[in-house]
């Protein structure tokens, strides 16, 4: 039986020397419990709808890089930015929704599609009420990960069909969130101060799914990581 080919969306990143279309590590090796075969697709321009064609789904990773603010409508924003991430992602994102495929975000995957659904993002962790997405500077990477705070399922979602409407515990390591969802998005989990933390949709036949945490962190060890991942495989063949 032919297995499902899940595509990873990759960074543009400068390098000692040349750039560098790249994953972290992490990220694929979350992506290959879904039981699918992995390709990385690099930020070059392509005919995204004969790339999607040859996908049974995309997973759009997290990146140091944020979107550049043209893209969801605003004039100023936090770097550093990867304008060819940007557009990659947006047309392959269009292709796999009209061929009714499934996609799913994590972190700047999870911004990046709430802007394909015509959303805007803005900095978080600032305003009054706002509790700290981020670890402060400085520490190790272990420590950044380490930073968690509770989220809500909506009741009715499938975060909570799968766990229940009590909080989650998630990772946190993110200076930009959802500010005006994406039309046609449901949200699935909100942070104590509302910023929302998952959401989901379709465009036809088109699944879609995001998280802003990072469950390819620990994805092997903590059951709401590995459903993220679990739910991708069972998207991409149909479940």
């Amino acid at each position: 039986m032919t297995r499902p080919l899940l595509g990873i969306s990759c960074c543009l990143r400068p390098d000692a020397v040349e750039p560098v279309h790249g994953v972290i590590d992490r990220y694929v090796q979350g992506a290959a419990l879904t039981g699918a075969d992995v390709m990385l697709v690099p930020a070059i321009p392509a005919d995204w709808h004969s790339l999607a064609g040859h996908l049974d789904g995309l997973m759009l990773t997290g990146s140091p890089s944020n979107m550049a603010p043209d893209r969801y409508g605003a004039t100023e924003g936090d770097g550093p930015f990867d304008p060819a991430r940007d557009g990659t992602v947006l047309g392959l994102v269009e292709a796999m929704m009209t061929l009714g495929k499934p996609v799913f975000g994590i972190c700047r995957g999870f911004q990046e599609l709430n802007v394909a659904f015509g959303g805007s993002l803005r900095r978080v962790g600032e305003a009054a009420g706002d509790i700290a997405h981020h670890s402060p500077p400085g520490v190790s990477l272990a420590e950044m990960f380490a930073h968690e705070h509770p989220v809500t399922p909506v009741a009715g979602g499938q975060l909570a069909a799968a766990f229940g409407d009590g909080p989650l515990t998630v990772n946190s390591v993110h200076y930009q969130g959802v500010d005006r969802l994406g039309q046609g998005l449901t949200v699935e989990a909100r942070a104590p101060d509302g910023l929302v933390e998952a959401f989901s949709g379709r465009r036809g036949a088109g699944r879609v799914f995001a998280v802003q945490w990072h469950p390819e962190w620990d994805a092997a060890a903590n059951p709401v990581s590995r459903w993220f991942f679990d739910e991708l495989g069972r998207a991409m063949t149909g479940g």
